[in-house]
């Protein structure tokens, strides 16, 4: 199945993040899944399994996966966190609106929806103890849209208040991009992304983050 937005976000409206963790008549297992807003929409801000030690795996936008119905992207995501020793796994993305092509996703960036997505990330990363860590796995998707660098910008920022831990799986773009998960063994490993700091410079020099905006 296939994911093509109705419209642009911003014409169709979103539920800030306090409304959407507000309960509907969800039919999956809220004891073990954790899916915000909690039914299918035009965006969706987290899903994942609940657990003590998750993997938070940021891709750059959702698809069609929900509980129970997951995407070869979020089976490949939640098999690597489980073999690298993670209870559970919580997909998250650099940007909410769902498309399954990135093609197809927005040309301008939403503020409400980006706003509303940092606050899910920050949501998720207080719930966790200990430092959070964080998969980068946004590929070279990065390049589709000139928004989605200044967003993973904001959650490199988010992340630090917390004091997370940075990983990348399989091998890097000649570009520096973290890979995908699709694709990826089972068994890959996750590798400090040490050079984060080079990874943002080397955006803001292609000119894709403004040289004024500091982490």
């Amino acid at each position: 199945m296939r994911h093509v937005p109705s419209s642009d976000t911003i014409h169709a409206g979103v539920l800030s993040f306090e409304d959407a963790l507000l309960p509907t008549a969800a039919d999956y297992d809220r004891g073990r899944w954790l899916y915000v807003p909690d039914h299918y929409s035009e965006y969706r801000y987290i899903l994942g399994t609940r657990g003590e030690h998750p993997l938070i795996c940021i891709g750059i936008n959702p698809s069609t996966a929900a509980p129970d119905r997951l995407d070869n992207t979020l089976k490949s995501a939640q098999r690597i966190a489980l073999n690298n020793g993670y209870d559970s796994f919580i997909m998250f993305n650099v940007y909410a609106q769902r498309a399954t092509l990135p093609d197809d996703m927005e040309k301008v960036l939403n503020p409400v929806l980006h706003r509303e997505n940092m606050k899910a990330f920050t949501w998720v990363l207080e719930g966790i103890q200990g430092p959070p860590h964080l998969w980068a796995a946004w590929g070279a998707i990065i390049e589709k849209r000139d928004y989605l660098p200044g967003c993973v910008r904001d959650m490199i920022a988010i992340g630090r208040r917390f004091g997370a831990c940075w990983f990348t799986a399989g091998a890097r773009s000649k570009a520096g991009h973290p890979h995908h998960p699709l694709y990826l063994k089972s068994d890959s490993p996750l590798d400090s992304f040490t050079d984060l700091d080079v990874y943002l410079d080397s955006l803001r020099q292609k000119g894709m983050i403004p040289d004024d905006e500091n982490v």
